[in-house]
């Protein structure tokens, strides 16, 4: 009766005509979205102490959180009931929904049921469903299994298939497989493929640390005898390709591996572990190639049918295994979202050549592999070949992304699968252990073979994180740049983000922290980059030092990786904490950050850098490689000093904040004309990227900003910069009162732009400006990929508030651009959606924003207008309304 109450009064006081709101049905709070360690019911997690999230369910106006409760109990009828045996916080008084872990220690293998209270502003308690969360190895020491391989050398081209059978002597209550492996696996259990993971583990620098996946294998296994497969591919251990980057000389490099334990519980609550040991055997097989990086060959006359069952009889050609060193001493758990087969693309179109040849467009450029199925005689050789362009006749063009393979001999074609026909009815092939980049595949077949459209599919791959953020507009090309920009971002994320899914497949540091905020506002990736930080950490040297790829073979220590690039170990923990209000990646990298300034401090103490690759791919104008990569120098000393006042260690902050102001000063010393409020020659992105990364006096800001603007009409609109001033243009005109002028940029449809690349029907973001360039032309490139960030920025306006992070208070500054006439963004934070929506009509705008529960906003609406709800004229203070959460409908005019 109370809530019921509560409602009714609630509804009577509060004016409708400031808000719209929904009422759930049922409770009107509840607690939703749990989720450990940003997972949603993870097993084989390692993290001693787990973070917990969730957010409030609550569309009241003002509806907010005012207290909080967790229980954890290893019984979940125990929690039901209401105890929370292994942790019972008490009701505490916050509005926090991240909590980490601060009890006794958790025990490996165990599984923990969690569910969290909530009280509203009303001090109404509600519950949350029952989550669970259940712990991994934990140890390295609770590993019980052997690493194994067969003996083949590294250079051997086949496919190693490994099978151990096992009597499982009792009824089964639940089983875990735990896998850790150098190279890449797929893990069969009575002849099933077990999960639906692609390319496990995630690649790391296999030397230092290796990530293990936990698998609820319960359903596959039976009293009785069981069989379980494993097959290896080479992935990054082993690669056997030759390119530029030197992966086939890297000291880790061996045949792959790999150590399996099969942890099982009775029943009658004993537990048994069939593990790796000397008693596996192993084979050859039908993959008789396999590289991630060009391509994998599958020979079908070859298979086993039924090599991963019981009833398979081993012959002589399965021998014994081989005992192996793990590769490293940290085997730690892969805690985040796993790469998938997220799309089915069907071919849109086939060109038919001749009975022997065909090519297949798919319509769109993506990550993936292809799935054909065909018909045809025993030892029919298939070879697709795949690519982003084509000839002029017709046939597929790899001359754009081949540019970097070294090819020793002519059997391991570029992109091209090869696989051979046993010639037994209707045969289905798809990689295993690969990946490409590419929209057309040409087929050619030894004999002729029939084949329709039909015949080939796509496979769209990537991490799978979730999307979280959706752009719409009145203007077509603009939905379309947002599309291709996410299928870019998407097409790079395979564990670590990349720069290009086709010709490198290489974690870029540049590309990455210029997409990062792309990526956080349309996805849910913090799993994948706290991943990636972590490789940072194995990688950086002792002074210091980062490479320019991570995970690296050693290449990219001695070029590329200035701090225009490798500001990454700053950039990005400091936007996790920014997007989700998480100090951990922060706190993790914080050593990390600092080792690096300082050793940026004791090479310049000037507090000017020449070390960096600059602007990179340009239009035209070139920009002073000092001037770029001393400002990313001055970022990355700012957030040091940043991070250690937020992690109260008050005497780094005083000491980095006092170097940021030196380079600062350095920077403006020399670059900036404080009389004519120009930069170096005033070029695009020399204007640019001082007003974006904060280093123009603010007494000069709107010359600074004036400038720029008249140097982009100058340039009639359109862009003169490289991927570095493609990162802050935009942003530095919209923020400093240009956003007309941005919108004329981003929205042009002729060269330069990314409506040039839209209207020569691009589904993804190139890597180079101009199409017909003669280098720097991949076709699926992300490092100009912050034009998605912008839209949620300069024209919705959701912004982060630097001061109470993780949009726990949104900034809501829209941008009612000339040329637009309606623009709706939507992002999904940690506290649930924020929406901001505009519409014109007539000389009116209307405007609607959600700012979801547990978070309150600031609405910058433009000066000298009026605004109103509900026809009532709105008190707005210099141009700033504070609202609590709820739904809006305001008309300015």
């Amino acid at each position: 009766m109370r809530v019921c109450l509560t409602k009714i009064l609630y509804c009577i006081i509060i004016p409708f005509a400031l808000f719209t709101t929904n009422v759930y049905a049922g409770a009107v709070c509840k607690p939703v979205g749990l989720k450990c360690e940003y997972l949603t019911n993870p097993i084989g997690l390692d993290a001693p102490h787990p973070r917990f999230t969730w957010y409030m369910q609550d569309a009241r106006l003002g509806a907010k959180q005012t207290a909080y409760q967790i229980d954890i109990s290893a019984d979940s009828a125990v929690l039901s009931k209401g105890d929370g045996t292994i942790w019972h916080t008490g009701k505490v008084n916050s509005a926090v929904n991240l909590v980490t872990y601060l009890s006794n220690a958790l025990k490996p293998f165990t599984r923990y049921f969690w569910r969290v209270y909530v009280w509203d502003k009303d001090g109404v308690r509600a519950t949350s469903a029952i989550a669970s969360f259940e712990m991994g190895m934990m140890e390295t020491q609770n590993w019980k299994g052997d690493w194994i391989s067969d003996t083949k050398s590294k250079e051997v081209k086949e496919a190693p298939y490994f099978r151990q059978i096992f009597r499982a002597g009792k009824k089964i209550k639940s089983a875990r497989a735990y896998m850790a492996a150098a190279g890449l696996y797929e893990l069969y259990i009575n002849g099933k493929k077990i999960g639906n993971h692609r390319l496990d583990p995630m690649y790391t620098r296999f030397d230092r640390r290796n990530l293990y996946v936990t698998y609820d294998v319960t359903a596959q296994l039976q009293q009785g005898q069981n069989a379980i497969g494993v097959l290896l591919g080479n992935g990054w251990y082993n690669h056997q390709s030759t390119a530029v980057w030197n992966f086939h000389q890297v000291g880790w490099r061996n045949r792959p591996a790999f150590c399996l334990d099969l942890r099982i519980i009775y029943e009658d609550g004993t537990t048994e572990t069939i593990t790796t040991d000397p008693t596996w055997k192993s084979s050859l097989g039908p993959l008789v190639f396999n590289s991630i990086y060009t391509a994998e060959h599958y020979d079908a006359r070859r298979e086993m049918p039924g090599w991963n069952t019981i009833n398979y009889t081993d012959t002589a050609k399965w021998k014994n295994v081989y005992l192996r060193q793990a590769p490293s001493r940290n085997i730690v758990a892969q805690a985040m979202q796993p790469i998938r087969d997220i799309e089915q693309i069907q071919a849109q179109s086939v060109n038919k050549f001749d009975n022997k040849t065909y090519v297949f467009d798919l319509g769109r450029n993506i990550s993936g592999v292809s799935r054909i199925t065909l018909h045809g005689d025993s030892g029919t050789v298939i070879r697709l070949k795949h690519g982003e362009r084509l000839y002029k006749n017709g046939h597929v063009d790899q001359s754009n992304i081949d540019l970097h393979y070294r090819p020793t001999d002519d059997t391991d074609p570029f992109q091209t699968d090869i696989y051979t026909l046993n010639g037994n009815g209707e045969e289905t092939f798809m990689p295993r252990f690969n990946y490409k980049g590419f929209q057309y595949v040409e087929l050619t077949s030894s004999k002729p073979v029939q084949l329709t459209k039909e015949s080939l599919t796509g496979v769209f791959m990537h991490s799978d994180v979730a999307p979280i953020g959706t752009i719409s507009s009145s203007n077509p090309v603009i939905d379309k740049i947002w599309q291709a920009t996410n299928n870019s971002y998407l097409s790079n994320l395979f564990g670590y983000p990349t720069d290009c899914p086709q010709r490198e497949k290489n974690g870029w540091t540049g590309d990455a922290h210029i997409a990062v905020e792309t990526g956080l506002y349309g996805f849910d990736g913090i799993t994948i980059y706290e991943k990636w930080l972590a490789d940072h950490r194995d990688e950086q040297q002792p002074n210091g030092v980062l490479p320019a790829i991570i995970p690296t073979s050693g290449w990219g220590y001695s070029w590329a990786n200035g701090p225009d690039w490798t500001s990454t170990i700053a950039i990005i923990p400091w936007n996790i904490y920014m997007f989700y209000g998480d100090k951990k990646l922060l706190a993790d990298c914080y050593d990390n950050i600092k080792l690096y300034v300082d050793h940026l401090d004791n090479i310049t103490p000037t507090g000017l850098t020449t070390w960096g690759l600059g602007d990179w791919v340009p239009v035209k104008s070139v920009s002073p490689v000092e001037l770029i990569t001393s400002t990313y120098y001055f970022t990355d000393a700012s957030i040091l000093a940043k991070s250690a006042k937020l992690l109260g260690k008050q005497a780094d902050y005083i000491k980095y904040t006092a170097l940021a102001n030196k380079i600062k000063n350095a920077i403006n010393n020399k670059y900036l004309n404080r009389t004519t409020g120009i930069y170096g020659k005033g070029l695009q992105t020399e204007l640019s990227m001082p007003l974006y990364w904060g280093l123009v006096p603010e007494e000069l800001k709107a010359k600074v900003a004036a400038n720029l603007a008249k140097r982009v009409a100058a340039d009639n609109f359109h862009l003169d910069v490289g991927i570095l001033g493609a990162k802050a243009i935009l942003n530095a005109l919209s923020d400093n009162g240009y956003a007309d002028i941005a919108y004329k940029i981003a929205s042009q449809e002729t060269y330069p732009s990314w409506g040039w690349w839209i209207v020569n029907n691009a589904t993804t973001l190139y890597e180079n400006w101009n199409i017909d360039a003669k280098s720097d032309i991949s076709l699926n490139h992300i490092m100009f990929g912050e034009i998605n960030a912008w839209l949620y920025k300069g024209i919705a306006g959701i912004k982060v508030d630097p001061a109470d992070p993780g949009f726990k208070h949104v900034l809501l500054e829209p941008n009612f651009v000339e040329g637009l006439n309606r623009f709706e963004a939507k992002h999904t934070g940690p506290y649930g959606e924020v929406v901001s929506s505009w519409e014109k009509k007539g000389k009116k705008i209307s405007y609607q924003v959600t700012v979801p529960a547990n978070s309150t906003a600031t609405v910058k609406f433009p000066l000298g207008k009026k605004v109103y709800s509900a026809n009532k004229p709105l008190a707005i203070n210099a141009g700033l309304y504070n609202i609590p959460a709820g739904s809006y409908t305001f008309e300015i005019m």
